[in-house]
């Protein structure tokens, strides 16, 4: 099941249920404990220095708690208590060079500016350029608005306990959450909190896709029918095929411009590939339309963009609509049984919303709604790190995976493609939210995947992956 995306209020109901269930404290700080070792194991080798810091908190007897689970490491413990004195026992044990750094200082219960002491120790942690595992929340960070008391420590991954706290999602914490982690099975009770934003995990996805039918075929499987590609951008058209092939449907026809027909046509095989023009018919079995990706070189033209519109108009399969293609629209209506995707990232946001990017990150969620409700409450998938699904009303959902990596050109066409052939088999499209949160959380886990093989990796090799995480 999703995670709820909680505040602080939630958060403390939710303990406070628990020890009324007769859990007790200890046995959940002594799981908690486990969870920060083992992840802290698999982020070092053995032999490696951990340098432990425990304030007198519970995020410190979190802390303690993973110290006699560090089996194969040197473990470095230090307890903070008097900052203006402890300043220099940190000060010697960063200059040893850690491997890691377990960030158990302060907690949620922080709600007040730090003292400079405490704000010249985390400098200090902050300048040697060492990875931190931050417990719950990185230390001196508000966990509900994301904003910090003077200082904050800057972790590589906060593996926070039991849900995602508000703060910890807003665009201000990034730089000192990093990669955010779910500590979700220590000893809590079911979380009642309900939240309009909930945290994707890896499990919700078992058996999914489903299994295919022993008797399918290729017209069992759905026909994704892809407009991309021009002058420039032909590789935008190959590897939103790419993508579309590894969701497996039936069929790919990838619909290009006269003028990379011959390139794009000689990098692919089982995907058929044709010349779009305005007098184009698209397969009257298509289950699925994608526009956009690679489009940019004809931005201004007026019969690509009446063609976009009348797609959104008419089509009654479910219709795709990446990159260049979102300037065409319109927030015309669509058929009201038909299924609707636009995939901005900040920047195409701002453009559909004619405001800011930095407007739009500073609100995502409300963001993700008004796109939605300008066209139509359709679905969007707002890009970027923390990736949203959602629409106008109803429930949005955070994707997890991913890694700063996948800023690379072709990224997106990857995952349109990747998409769309999903979404053009029948039994995908039943649940539509699912089948679109899975896209993205597949994408951003072979990713993942790759980068924990290789420092340097390309948006042709991902198109390897993709789909086969999990």
């Amino acid at each position: 099941m999703p995670i709820p995306v909680i505040n602080l209020a939630q958060m403390r109901a939710w303990e406070k249920s628990t020890w009324a269930s007769g859990q007790t404290e200890a046995e959940v700080i002594k799981r908690v404990g486990k969870r920060i070792a083992r992840r802290a194991r698999k982020l070092t080798c053995t032999g490696d220095t951990i340098l432990i810091l425990a304030g007198k908190g519970h995020n410190g007897d979190d802390a303690r708690a993973a110290k006699p689970q560090l089996d194969g490491r040197k473990v470095k413990f230090l307890e903070l208590l008097l900052p203006a004195s402890d300043l220099l026992k940190v000060e010697m044990a960063l200059r040893e060079k850690p491997a890691l750094i377990i960030d158990g200082i302060f907690g949620i219960g922080l709600n007040r500016p730090l003292a400079e002491a405490w704000q010249k120790i985390i400098n200090a942690v902050n300048a040697a350029k060492i990875p931190v595992l931050a417990v719950d929340v990185p230390s001196g960070l508000n966990a509900e608005t994301g904003e910090h008391f003077g200082a904050a420590i800057k972790a590589a991954i906060t593996l926070t306990v039991g849900a995602p706290k508000i703060g910890l999602l807003a665009p201000a914490a990034w730089p000192f959450v990093g990669r955010l982690e779910i500590a979700d099975d220590v000893g809590l009770v079911p979380c009642a909190a309900k939240s309009e934003l909930n945290w994707t995990l890896a499990a919700d996805f078992e058996n999914f896709p489903p299994a295919r039918m022993v008797a399918g075929h290729k017209g069992t499987f759905g026909h994704a029918a892809l407009i991309a590609g021009s002058f420039g951008f032909h590789g935008a058209g190959v590897l939103t095929a790419h993508g579309a092939q590894r969701a497996q449907p039936g069929l790919v026809t990838l619909f290009t411009q006269p003028e990379v027909f011959a390139p794009v046509a000689a990098q692919l095989a089982a995907a058929m590939v044709n010349v779009w023009s305005p007098a184009t018919s698209l397969p009257e079995n298509a289950s699925a339309i994608l526009i956009g990706p690679g489009l940019a070189a004809l931005k201004a033209s007026d019969a690509l963009k009446n063609f976009t519109r009348q797609l959104w108009r008419e089509a009654k399969v479910p219709l795709i609509v990446d990159a260049s293609a979102l300037d065409f629209l319109t927030g015309e209506n669509f058929p009201p049984d038909a299924l609707r995707v636009l995939t901005p990232h900040p920047g195409e946001a701002a453009r559909l919303l004619a405001t800011t990017t930095e407007k739009i990150q500073a609100n995502r969620v409300q963001s993700l709604r008004d796109i939605s409700k300008k066209f139509g409450g359709s679905w969007v998938i707002l890009k970027g790190n923390q990736t949203l699904v959602g629409r106008a009303d109803g429930e949005i959902f955070v994707n997890p995976s991913g890694n700063p990596h996948l800023a690379q050109g072709g990224s997106g066409d990857l995952l349109a493609g990747f998409l769309t052939g999903l979404l053009a088999q029948t039994a995908l499209q039943t649940d539509a939210q699912k089948t679109l949160r899975y896209a993205v959380w597949q994408h951003g886990a072979a990713a993942d995947q790759l980068q924990a093989e290789r420092k340097n990796w390309t948006i042709e090799e991902l198109a390897e992956v993709i789909g086969n995480v999990g």
